[in-house]
Order: C-alpha cells, then structure tokens, then sequence
C-alpha cells in the first residue's frame, strides 16, 4: 500500500525519483527501495515522502450502504455517507452505462449541464448500482438539486434521512 501511495503522490505530482529524494532530504537509492517495495517507510517517513510531493497522508472513511426503503419490491440502498467528487469528475461528460440508460439511444450526458445533471441523478438513485452513486453522484450537486429530482415517494423518503444529516439538520 505504501509503496502505491508513494508511487501515485510522486508521479501525479510529475516528479522525477531523484527530485522527490531531494525535495524530502532522503536519497534516490532509498525512495526507489520504498517504491519498489524493497524497504517499507514508516508512517512519519510516509508522510514526510508524500508530504514533499505536495500531499497529505489522510484517512478517508469509507462509505457503507444500507437498505433505507423498497421501491417496487427491491431495496433502496442510500449510503451512510457520500465522498465529494473531485469537479472533472462531478461536472464531467459521461456515458452512463445501459443498465442505467436503456431506453433512449444517447447514453451521453453532461454533467456540468443542470438539466442532464438532474436526469443522471434521478436514473442513479432510482436504478443506480452503490458503485454508480459513488462514481456519478456529488453530495453537494444532488443536495442542491434534490428537490427538483422527479423520484418515486419511497426512493425520495429513503434519502432524504442521509440528505438531512449531510446538511447538518
């Protein structure tokens, strides 16, 4: 884990090996030891490493679904808690996959366009797999937008629970 942690952090970062050494005050024959999984950093050396390539060591709680309703016979999982989506990906041009959108030959949405925002949510929250939530669904956009969403009662009732906690409420 530590060594694709450095990895990623030294290469998204578009760092040489040798800069990041230097930046971090340790040498390259070290960092490449640790990248390559030869030696294993310390969390303080971990952070130290990923901290000189601009990032923070954080945890990141991960979500959880729970049923919180039925619709239609099947069960309606709404997570315990929804990670924000970086703005590329909450406002990207997506093609959603055919269990999403089966009826309608443009599978392409954009989701910086309101409108189609809201019809990509409606169809996540009402046929969307938790994978789909967490890869097309912004907890602040669909906070937003919630009211607007077209859903059925029981899917509407099901979230607005975790939607009222997100907000604080």
């Amino acid at each position: 884990m530590a060594t694709m942690l450095l990895t990623r952090a030294r290469e998204d970062a578009g760092l040489s090996k040798a800069e990041l050494a230097r930046r971090a005050h340790t040498s390259r024959t070290t960092l490449s030891a640790y990248e390559h999984g030869s030696k294993t950093p310390t969390v303080t050396t971990l952070e130290r490493l990923i901290g000189a390539a601009g990032y923070d060591l954080a945890l990141q709680p991960r979500p959880s679904f729970a049923v919180a309703g039925e619709h239609r016979g099947a069960p309606v999982l709404v997570p315990n808690q929804l990670p924000a989506l970086p703005p590329a990906q909450a406002l990207a041009r997506i093609e959603l996959p055919l269990h999403l959108e089966w009826s309608s030959g443009n599978r392409t949405k954009d989701l910086a366009v309101r409108d189609e925002r809201i019809r990509v949510y409606e169809l996540v929250l009402r046929e969307g797999t938790p994978d789909d939530v967490l890869l097309f669904v912004d907890p602040t956009l669909l906070l937003d937008a919630f009211e607007e969403l077209n859903l059925p009662a029981a899917i509407r009732a099901a979230w607005q629970p975790a939607l009222a906690r997100w907000r604080g409420r």
